[in-house]
């Protein structure tokens, strides 16, 4: 596809979807600083969890508890309470509980900057990783993907992949680089208000002329 036609399709999302607030992991949350360990734990917290539950669960405990040293002051259970209601909380509690251990005792408190030093951390697949690099470190270069992330692009047309990590490959070939800073927060917004996995809104979609809606059966 010609630069044009994706510089055209990121404005029409870009003009539609302004209405909209950006996705809660990678916006700013009252009371948090926002920094590369407080972006990790809102991604840890976001797995399986709606929105507004994990903005609640960040806030709960990142504005009080912003930094690995003070997580690490706080028993599994106290971090599960304030965490809780998020998906899995217990587990989730664990594993944060955990990981700012690691990232005590091996990076001096800092979280790693780097992918592969990321993927280390236990419960970091490559859309953490990414979400860290590019929210958290405002590194250059990366593409977060998510569910919506990866069914867009492949219903769009643009490519024919199976799992999200064929998809991060595929659109790092395809996708301008000029276009990667604001594709996650788009298509994560364009795939929770418009683009849905079933029954998309088709009737209001901005990119309706450019879309293939490949594997939609039904719509509205």
């Amino acid at each position: 596809m010609p630069a044009i036609l994706f510089q055209n399709i990121f404005e029409l999302l870009q003009k539609e979807l302004q209405k909209y607030n950006t996705p809660i992991v990678t916006r700013e949350k009252a009371g948090v600083k926002e920094t590369p360990f407080t972006t990790l734990i809102s991604c840890i917290l976001s797995l399986r969890t709606k929105n507004e539950v994990t903005e609640e669960a960040a806030i709960s405990l990142l504005s009080q508890y912003d930094t690995p040293e003070k997580i690490a002051q706080l028993t599994e259970a106290t971090l599960a309470n304030l965490i809780y209601p998020v998906g899995f909380y217990k587990t989730k509690a664990k594993r944060i509980k955990e990981m700012t251990q690691v990232i005590i005792k091996k990076y001096d408190g800092n979280v790693p900057d780097t992918m592969e030093e990321l993927l280390t951390l236990k419960g970091v697949g490559r859309k953490t990783a990414n979400i860290v690099m590019v929210y958290g470190h405002h590194r250059h270069g990366f593409l977060p993907i998510d569910t919506h992330c990866h069914r867009i692009p492949n219903r769009l047309g643009w490519i024919r992949t199976k799992t999200p990590e064929e998809t991060e490959q595929a659109l790092l070939k395809l996708l301008p680089e000029q276009f990667w800073d604001d594709f996650n927060d788009l298509f994560v917004l364009f795939g929770q208000k418009i683009c849905v996995p079933i029954s998309p809104f088709c009737s209001k979609c901005p990119i309706q002329q450019y879309c293939k809606q490949i594997g939609v059966t039904t719509k509205r």
